[in-house]
């Protein structure tokens, strides 16, 4: 594995590498039918993660024909990890010592700077990614938080407490992963998306949406959006297809993963969509998006000229002041309220109400069309009472048509991490890599996060697959390349990144088998893939 991060050390500062003692975590408990599993060493084939000597160890269970759960446990905690404090990421050596000597000037010692090698796999740029400027060495996470507050005190902004086992450079982890295993021939349940309180606003946990639909199992879904300055909160930031119907416009460009129905096999693919209103006298007007807050769009992607992009941009929000949104009752029984025009459309699309405002409800059966500013004059213009209005969607997999009817379910994601056997992470071109901010793909590419992640093998298997994270002496978490070579390392032929961090879990029978990483306990998401028996 590459290192992903060379370092450099001022001369002005040194920096003792002691041993360093890393607290211990308790191993979750597991339910009752792994108690009666052995636990099996591996040695062959074991995952591409640390040093090829260390030791790992597998849990199988068959929770159904079809379907099984492996708990992976693999590596130990390292002497050389320790906490420190980021204090900035800059773009040039020249910078990271101008600061790192104003940090000594200030009284501050163990000064370190970090020269980031490491780029996108896609990126077209030379050079290093940028410099971490760094201060202090401690075994204790409490101590480099009282580092950080003094720093603060003393004028320091944007710092970061870090533990340096979640680098990305190579280290003995350890890491805990769990994976779940389905042959769709034997498996005689469903695999299917399932939204947070069957509906796209608010968001709900795995464990409750598992436990609300009787799931086998199950693991949380794609990218959504967190607050309301972002959007409307639990859209989902990317395509969502739930039960053969678009529930959320597509992030255009972006890969996310088709899930196995009876005329469609699982795939991971490039997904765009094209939504057109086709008024009856004649006009043609793009729809912006579905079910979501008109103006602003998480994830970018989108189409009509969308500031300050229209390319993918992950956890960004773009903006539009001219929008036509499409409302369906997965939204809920309201649309969003704000200035503008909505359409109320019955089951046929004939316009049965205009209103002047946004905020009305939406018909069980049938949808609203919201318009603002020139998509609000183009409603009272062409969609009066009497009038029709069609609303036709077109969705692309790989460039190729896919007919929504045909699919039990689409699941947003990315960046992809293998395809046809070969890693090909596109992080740049899925948006993972802002131009103006490399510090962000280092953040979210390169060190160590709790992922989740998505395959599919040579025979058809899914592979749905987490692994904890940002738990020092628990797991380490991993690395979009890390990723990829442990999905290839259990046999996947395709595989992508779903949302992860706070987002990762997973249930097995009744039980939460994932460690949650935030520290209030497991995140509410907006959707999740249940496998329902």
């Amino acid at each position: 594995m590459r290192k992903s991060m060379k370092k450099a050390i001022l001369p002005i500062a040194s920096i003792s590498l002691a041993s360093v003692l890393l607290f211990n975590v308790s191993e979750l408990p597991v339910h009752a039918e792994t108690k009666k599993h052995s636990v099996m060493q591996v040695e062959k084939n074991a995952l591409p993660l640390g040093t090829p000597n260390l030791k790992e160890y597998r849990t199988a269970v068959k929770l159904a024909p079809g379907v099984t759960h492996t708990k992976i446990t693999r590596g130990k905690q390292s002497d050389k990890d320790f906490f420190t404090v980021d204090v900035d990421f800059v773009d040039t050596y020249k910078q990271a010592k101008t600061l790192a000597k104003k940090l000594k000037n200030d009284g501050y010692n163990e000064i370190r700077i970090d020269r980031v090698t490491e780029r996108a796999m896609d990126d077209k740029e030379k050079g290093p990614l940028g410099f971490l400027v760094r201060v202090g060495v401690f075994q204790l996470e409490a101590d480099a938080v009282a580092l950080q507050q003094k720093l603060s005190d003393n004028g320091y902004t944007g710092l970061r407490v870090v533990f340096t086992g979640e680098d990305g450079q190579r280290t003995t982890g350890p890491w805990v992963i769990n994976v779940i295993e389905v042959d769709p021939d034997k498996f005689k349940g469903k695999i299917v998306p399932k939204l947070a309180n069957d509906t796209v606003q608010g968001k709900e946990t795995l464990t409750k949406m598992a436990e609300r639909n009787h799931a086998l199992a199950g693991i949380n879904g794609g990218y959504f959006v967190v607050g309301s300055n972002d959007g409307t909160p639990g859209d989902l930031a990317g395509i969502s297809v739930v039960n053969g119907k678009l529930i959320s416009e597509a992030v255009n460009g972006r890969s996310s993963l088709l899930l196995p129905s009876s005329k469609t096999n699982a795939a991971i693919a490039s997904f765009s969509s094209s939504i057109i209103a086709v008024s009856s006298n004649g006009a043609v007007r793009e729809v912006d998006g579905v079910n979501r807050k008109p103006g602003l769009i998480r994830g970018c992607g989108g189409t009509g000229g969308d500031t300050i992009t229209e390319e993918p941009k992950h956890d960004y929000t773009c903006k539009d002041d001219s929008e036509l949104i499409q409302f369906t009752r997965a939204f809920g029984e309201k649309t969003e309220v704000g200035d503008g025009v909505e359409v109320v459309l019955n089951e046929s699309g004939d316009v049965i109400e205009l209103r002047n405002n946004r905020g009305g409800e939406i018909p069980s059966k049938g949808s609203v069309l919201a318009g603002t500013k020139e998509a609000a004059q183009w409603l009272s213009d062409h969609a009066q009472e009497g009038m029709n209005i069609q609303v036709k969607s077109k969705i692309k997999a790989d460039g190729k048509p896919l007919k929504l009817e045909q699919t039990s379910g689409i699941i947003n994601g990315g960046p992809r991490l293998i395809e046809n056997r070969k890693l090909a992470i596109n992080a740049v071109e899925e948006g993972f890599h802002w131009e103006e901010n490399p510090e962000f793909y280092y953040r979210f590419g390169e060190r160590r996060n709790p992922r989740t992640l998505a395959g599919v093998k040579e025979n058809g298997n899914l592979l749905f697959v987490t692994i904890d994270g940002r738990a020092p002496g628990w797991s380490v978490g991993a690395n979009f390349e890390e990723s990829a070579r442990i999905m290839k390392s259990l046999g996947a032929v395709d595989a992508l990144n779903l949302d992860g961090g706070g987002s990762t879990a997973m249930t097995a029978n009744d039980t939460l088998v994932t460690r949650p990483s935030d520290q209030t306990d497991e995140r509410p998401i907006a959707d999740a893939i249940l496998l329902l028996q």
